[in-house]
């Protein structure tokens, strides 16, 4: 029988081959996918995010930790779709106009997959209008825009008004991170959230996913 705790631990440990030979070993066994994800990977992710905030862990690590739950959710994704299984949320993600960097927004976007979002991620470098477009054709609830740079971080109030401007942003929660991105300036751009980190960034979503 397949042993979900060797999973869990390939995920911790970041071996992204063993994870994806281990989901894939499990579902040939019949364990049900849902029952994967909620018994290794999130609980792995859960753990990841626990030693990232106590400083046992370092971005390198969450990098690997990432990437291992990307593989495992590999085989899993398409059997999720298949049985109707709806996302936690589903998410619109980007680095804004003017940056290249996309190593936070990457893992972001890796730990949200992990914790049952569908992600739409848009890559770096990414137009105001192309996140309107994404929301307009995916129906996203969520938006969460990254900048690196202090001098890209205008496109995020300009993101945000263009969502305005097309009439969606009423319905989009709109979350903002990155380096330089600090609380007060998610404020003055009216953001609907902002977090320093990815693990707090993903606890953010779940936030905002529940209904009012």
């Amino acid at each position: 029988m397949a042993d979900l705790r060797t999973l869990h631990d390939a995920i911790l440990e970041g071996n992204a081959k063993q994870a994806a030979a281990l989901t894939q070993e499990a579902l040939a066994e019949g364990l049900a996918p849902l029952d994967i994800i909620q018994q290794a990977m999130v609980p792995a992710m859960d753990e990841v995010g626990r030693r990232f905030e106590c400083e046992e862990y370092f971005v390198p690590e969450l990098l690997l930790s990432a990437r291992a739950m990307k593989a495992a959710l590999e085989p899993v994704r398409p059997l999720l779709v298949a049985s109707g299984m709806q996302p936690v949320g589903r998410v619109v993600i980007g680095t804004v106009k003017g940056d290249l960097h996309d190593i936070g927004k990457n893992l972001v976007a890796a730990l949200l997959e992990g914790g049952g979002f569908e992600v739409i991620d848009l890559g770096a470098d990414v137009p105001a209008q192309k996140f309107v477009d994404a929301v307009q054709s995916s129906g996203a609830g969520i938006v969460a825009l990254s900048a690196l740079l202090t001098v890209t971080m205008p496109s995020m109030k300009s993101t945000i008004e263009a969502l305005d401007h097309a009439g969606v942003r009423s319905r989009v929660k709109v979350i903002v991170g990155g380096a330089p991105v600090t609380q007060q300036f998610a404020d003055q751009i009216g953001a609907d959230g902002y977090s320093e980190n990815a693990t707090a960034a993903v606890a953010l979503a779940r936030r905002l996913s529940q209904p009012a």
